[in-house]
């Protein structure tokens, strides 16, 4: 089952019980595609570089040559330490070696200001540093530094030394402490949750310069609201993998001997993009043949009903705990004999694993984590069926907080670089029944330029991504769930749902940092009229969700959306 011998044991155990849903999984299908009830096998090979290596450049990294002229004397912090994957102009034919370039993040107090250090993980010796004013997302360290300072406050002091209060990271992340210079001082926003009648619910701010509390006199920043009711599962306040944490595999499925699927998976704490991806695809084949370069969710955003609070620009790198059993066959890797469940399927974000869990449910390969920002949690979950079926699935539910009362609207957008067969010769036709004026009797017609479509349900509305030289394509199904943005109570905040783009390396996100502004998806810049016939495809799918947490049923702890993409003539 996995390069592991003690995966193939655990797989063992679990044959019965995934022939007899393997043969459910049949009876369910929703594709024409035929397979056979025979069980699926999984070979796991981690990839990059190890944990150990990061943690030895770590330690060296602040007393490195090139950053002692900056660092000298000063209040600092290493904030991240991530891979540096650069996107090719020209795609490769075979998977590039795994990247040697790092990116550090060093914040510095005494200075109020962001260092980057990038550098190569072989040759440490050359280290190139830059300044910057943008403002890192806050790690857990800093977190718990905020959180400490506050204990020696007055009054807050006291209620958190005797538990009255619990800290908990909250939304925004980061609170605008502008000074009349114009510049920035970091400031860490701190959420106080009562524990008992006697102290009230809270959000403050944590002066990082100059080591104080900042307090609002409605008892929470501008955009955001403390106060009750409190809303949301409760918070099991268990720890999180930060940004950076290596961890990425090579996952091939096989089926009677024959190869279905290939693909490297990057766990969401190393995955792409300014603010994270999500558990992220890259590199996938389905029997021998490409169908994806990249495949993960770049841009993740909220808008309230009424402004009641945010909008907010969400990250999706943090990891957070699911509940999950089985063998650790990398880093931030685990295999599973049995689903692993998530704060959806339990209401809790309590659990026993931290990173990506693989598992074979029926007739599918199954990927999940969940992920957190501020109060928020989110599951990034692929689903990869023997038939070559893809189902990208994103779930969205939160824990207490005040803000998640009010009905909010969640927006997410999957970014899949589609290389059907090639790179090139790829080209985008969309169906409609009804057919639609000036195209009928015909349901289906090209798309020759870049453009941004939005579903209609009411047509029946898909798109085919096709080679044009050998006629494979696959379809992308709209979920029943997925929204039409614009006729959203919060558009035009959620900007459409499909934009048809051709390949830019420039282009794998919009650049916003979480911390915003601005927090609306900026995809409709990437629109300059060029061709997409017989080109590199990249297709943007946005879904929403509208969050009404009162409208829950019970038994409820969220939703979850997207997507089918269907093999054609495969």
């Amino acid at each position: 089952m996995s390069t592991s011998k003690k995966s193939s044991k655990a797989a063992k155990k679990s044959k019965k019980g995934a022939k007899k849903s393997a043969k459910r999984a049949v009876t369910s299908t929703e594709t024409p595609q035929t397979t056979t009830t025979e069980d699926l096998k999984l070979k796991i090979t981690s990839e990059g570089p190890s944990p150990e290596t990061f943690a030895s450049l770590s330690r060296d990294l602040l007393e490195h040559p090139s950053l002692r002229d900056y660092l000298n004397k000063t209040r600092h912090r290493l904030m991240s330490l991530e891979l540096v994957d650069t996107e090719p102009e020209t795609k490769p034919a075979r998977p590039p070696a795994p990247s040697d370039s790092f990116r550090a993040t060093i914040y510095d107090y005494s200075n109020n200001r962001t260092l980057i250090a990038e550098g190569s993980l072989t040759n440490r010796r050359r280290l190139d540093v830059r300044e910057s004013s943008r403002q890192p997302l806050p790690n857990s360290e800093e977190f718990e530094e905020a959180v400490k300072i506050l204990t020696k406050e007055a009054g807050i002091g006291a209620a958190l030394r005797e538990k009255s209060l619990q800290p908990y990271a909250p939304m925004p992340p980061l609170i605008e402490s502008e000074q009349p210079d114009g510049r920035i001082e970091r400031t860490v926003a701190v959420g106080l949750l009562p524990l008992n009648r006697e102290v009230k619910h809270e959000i403050v701010g944590v002066n990082m310069v100059r080591q104080a509390a900042v307090r609002f006199e409605s008892r929470a920043p501008e955009n955001a609201v403390a106060h009750n009711p409190i809303c949301g599962q409760p918070n099991a306040f268990q720890s999180t993998a930060s940004k950076g944490t290596p961890g990425q595999v090579w996952v091939t499925v096989t089926q009677g001997g024959t190869v279905l699927w290939k693909f490297l998976v990057v766990r969401p704490a190393a995955s792409s993009g300014t603010n994270g991806s999500g558990v992220e695809l890259r590199y996938v084949d389905y029997r021998g043949k490409r169908v994806l370069y990249r495949a993960h969710v770049p841009i993740l955003n909220v808008k309230y009903d009424q402004n009641a609070c945010g909008p907010y620009r969400d990250w999706q790198y943090e990891e957070g705990m699911i509940q999950a059993a089985g063998t650790n066959v990398a880093p931030g890797f685990l295999l599973c004999p049995t689903p692993a469940k998530t704060i959806l399927d339990t209401g809790s974000d309590a659990g026993t694993f931290l990173g990506t869990a693989i598992y074979i449910q029926g007739l599918e390969v199954v990927l999940v984590s969940e992920m957190q920002a501020g109060w928020y949690r989110y599951v990034s979950q692929w689903r990869l069926h023997a038939n070559g079926t893809i189902r990208p699935r994103f779930g969205f539910s939160a824990v207490q907080s005040s803000c998640v009362c009010n009905v909010h609207f969640h927006h997410c957008y999957w970014r899949f670089d589609f290389d059907i067969r090639t790179p090139g010769n790829n080209i985008v036709r969309e169906f409609n029944n009804p057919c639609l004026p000036g195209i009928c009797p015909s349901n289906w017609h090209d798309k020759q330029f870049e453009i941004m479509r939005s579903r209609d349900y009411g047509r029946n509305r898909k798109w085919r991504v096709q080679n044009t030289a050998t006629g494979e394509a696959y379809d992308i199904i709209p979920g029943k769930d997925d929204g039409v943005a614009l006729s959203l109570p919060d558009a035009p905040f959620g900007r459409g749902d499909l934009w048809f783009l051709r390949y830019r390396s420039t282009e794998i996100d919009d650049g916003v940092v979480a911390t915003g502004p601005p927090y609306e998806a900026g995809l409709n810049g990437f629109i300059n009229g060029e061709s997409i016939k017989n080109q590199d495809v990249v297709v943007w799918y946005g879904a929403h969700f509208k969050h009404d947490v009162s409208a829950e049923p019970p038994g409820t702890f969220g939703d979850i959306v997207g997507p089918d993409l269907v093999p054609v003539k495969w």
